[in-house]
């Protein structure tokens, strides 16, 4: 059984570890201080992080929310978003990612969302894979570009 609530500071270690599994091109040393000011109130995003607790009470899988001005193909201006999703390894394809969504969904709604939206690297077919099952509709494929001004 999943067990899914708001992070709290027992939970940082874990966060930090499943984070830099999931974004493996960042330090762990910028997710720690990312941590650390999320819980001291310091940062606009995420605006909520929930975490999934297997039946012995070890994170095994999180997702980091925001709500967003706009989002692709939405018709509001306060997109509930899912930012960061992602389940350990040993947990997949066990309702631990869909528990996530569901809560991640009802905290949406009790944030007055009408809308949910995420998104997934261009090459990330099992992301997508992941999303249309749990009932996202992909609304298009996009390419984006930088440029550093001197």
């Amino acid at each position: 059984m999943t067990q899914v609530r708001a992070v709290t500071t027992s939970d940082a270690a874990a966060w930090l570890r499943m984070r830099c599994d999931l974004w493996p091109d960042g330090s762990e040393a910028e997710y720690r201080a990312e941590i650390d000011q999320f819980f001291a109130g310091q940062v606009r995003e995420p605006f909520a992080t929930l975490v999934a607790l297997n039946s012995s009470g070890d994170a095994v899988g999180f997702a980091e929310l925001s709500i967003r001005s706009y989002a692709e193909d939405c018709a509001t201006d306060r997109v509930a978003y899912l930012e960061g999703w992602y389940v350990v390894p040993e947990a997949r394809r066990q309702g631990v990612g869909t528990a996530l969504v569901r809560a991640a969904e009802e905290w949406a709604r009790l944030q007055g969302c009408t809308e949910f939206a995420s998104d997934a690297l261009i090459d990330n077919h099992v992301s997508a894979a992941a999303h249309r099952a749990l009932g996202f509709q992909e609304t298009v494929q996009i390419r984006c570009f930088r440029k550093v001004l001197g």
